[in-house]
């Protein structure tokens, strides 16, 4: 049967020991929901602007998805130090061991920030937030948590991860299998022993290309069960030492900072000025190989201006990308598999995932690779999965990396109802609705960010926090000093900003591939473009003009 992680107690002390978080009616400014890169970024810098805040957080801890992702090989996708806070407080005497920590290092990471911020004091554990509507007579948001308590406050702030909501397919008969089945956000934070047993691994995306390369090291045998490949890329992995990251820290952290704001995803590299077929088929062979061996996300976001524009850019990219992965695959089945010559989709219109030896280790004549294309999944036994041409696969642990409710799924689940006590999942049942990706109408003094409709899931995340967060915070300061106590989007400027939303997808490929980008990995979901796809350049400028502009697009009162 599927089995849930738990989270029973927080780990702080001094959280625990402050009861007025735990209040049955808790009284506060700014309620900040999720604790998370996100949730922490609001709250430091709201209370510098001296603002009493506290973080409901469904979790045992701080770190968000750091604190859940404990699945084998779970590791970020972001070097650093672009994949962390800008903050000097915190960087300047940090230090990390590669460019692509791990979740072991990323909660020590936490453990930093909380040295330095001393965030938990102010955050009630374990606390699901079930329920929260804005009550107009007494000004304030009304939230209700899973365990019976309430909180009050000014503002409401929603970092809840595009990530928050898990998706679990209903295969018939999960309930009878008699290993072990894990979905890969529940995975026991005490792991799950594999050595000498047999793994089944549903799913491609990042999480189950981690998985499946990890566990490949251990298990007698690893089956990956592939409904789209992932084009992945070479992560090229590299360690650190201290002495040369603290020479960097001298002037190079800061200007890293600053330039990550000013490229298209918030990384330290941008596309190239120039189109695919400027350049001789020498110099793009060329161009390519360097980008492939720079690793990381450089292929996908370093790449010719037009590889996300234009098909027969991508076609090419592909191609190279093909050439260069099918080298690795010895197995020719496993090879039409992983890396067809025809691609199942665009290029970089589905999240590549970064690996490190994913091919070799499936290649092992040992591992398998199930096309379930061809023969999906039918139900699960007793003794593992049975295929549409009746074949039993024989397992005794079963990772469900099947991925996430993105982007909304959180925000829709959680109970959120507007001033006429509508539901959200109600009101974009039809369609997705929000203003600058940080704001809904209908929810006065209530922000959001990394979710609907911002740069979420085309950008590294903590660069998506402080641009948001910087505005977020900036607004709260601007209402308080100008003494304006009601702050609503109006539903125009919503539709407008989702017709901008989909003028800028729709002059990419992304619209041409189904992808959860899109909202189709969730039965029943509309398809849409769920993130704001003109790059932060343009989205800061946005973001900024509304503000700048006395709250435009908004009413306020």
């Amino acid at each position: 049967m599927v089995h849930f992680r738990t989270d029973i107690g927080a780990t702080n002390e001094s959280a625990t020991q402050n009861s007025e978080n735990y209040a049955k009616e808790l009284e506060t400014d700014v309620l900040i929901v999720g604790a998370g890169f996100g949730g922490i970024y609001l709250m430091h810098k709201l209370r510098q602007q001296g603002f009493k805040c506290k973080i409901f957080e469904a979790g045992a801890d701080i770190g968000g998805i750091w604190h859940w992702n404990c699945y084998p090989g779970a590791r970020v996708d972001s070097q650093v130090p672009i994949y962390e806070y800008s903050l000097p407080e915190i960087w300047k005497d940090w230090t990390w061991s590669c460019r692509y920590p791990g979740t072991e290092e990323l909660q020590k990471y936490f453990e930093h920030v909380e040295k330095k911020l001393d965030i938990k004091k102010d955050c009630a554990f374990n606390t699901r937030v079930i329920g929260a509507q804005y009550d107009k007579p007494s000004s304030q948001w009304l939230v209700r948590t899973e365990d019976g308590r309430t909180g009050k406050a000014k503002y409401l702030l929603l970092a809840l991860g595009f990530a928050a909501k898990r998706h679990f397919p209903d295969w018939p008969g999960m309930d009878k299998f008699k290993g072990e089945i894990h979905h890969s956000s529940f995975w026991p934070a005490s792991g799950v022993p594999v050595k000498g047993k047999r793994v089944a691994v549903i799913g491609t995306g990042s999480t189950g290309i981690q998985i499946a390369q990890e566990t490949a090291k251990e298990a007698a045998t690893v089956t990956n069960f592939v409904r789209t490949p992932n084009l992945c890329l070479p992560m090229q992995q590299k360690l650190l030492t201290k002495e040369e990251q603290d020479k960097r820290k001298q002037g190079e952290y800061q200007e890293i900072f600053t330039n990550r704001l000013n490229t298209f995803a918030g990384f330290q590299y941008d596309f190239v000025e120039k189109d695919t077929f400027d350049d001789s088929p020498e110099d793009r062979e060329a161009f390519y190989k360097k980008l492939f061996e720079a690793g990381g996300f450089e292929f996908w976001l370093a790449n010719y201006r037009d590889v996300l524009k234009n098909s027969e850019a991508n076609r090419a990219a592909y191609d190279f990308w093909a050439k260069v992965t099918r080298k690795r695959i010895s197995d020719p089945e496993k090879r039409e598999i992983l890396a067809p010559l025809e691609p199942a989709h665009a290029f970089g219109t589905k999240r590549p995932s970064l690996e490190q030896n994913y091919y070799e280790m499936l290649d092992r004549p040992e591992n398998k690779v199930v096309d379930v294309k061809k023969t999906p999944i039918k139900e699960f036994t007793e003794k593992g999965i049975i295929t549409s041409d009746g074949k039993l696969h024989e397992f005794d642990v079963i990772a469900l990396a099947t991925g996430f409710d993105s982007v909304t799924g959180g925000i829709k689940n959680m109970g959120l109802k507007d001033v006429d006590g509508v539901e959200l999942a109600e009101k974009w049942k039809k369609g997705t609705y929000s203003y600058l990706g940080v704001s809904l109408s209908g929810f006065p003094n209530c922000f959001f960010l990394y979710g609907a409709q911002g740069p979420t899931a085309f950008s590294n995340g903590p660069t998506c926090v402080e641009v948001q967060g910087d505005w977020i915070v900036d607004a709260i300061v601007k209402l308080r000093n100008e003494g304006i106590n009601y702050c609503d989007a109006t539903h125009e400027a919503e539709k407008e900003w989702r017709e901008k939303v989909i003028e800028l997808s729709d002059e990419t490929l992304f619209p041409q591939t189904k992808s959860w980008y899109m909202g189709d990995n969730i039965p029943g979901k509309v398809r849409e473009q769920l993130n704001f796809a003109g790059g932060f350049p343009l989205y800061s400028k946005l973001l900024r003009s509304a503000l700048d502009d006395g709250f435009r697009g908004f009413i306020t009162a």
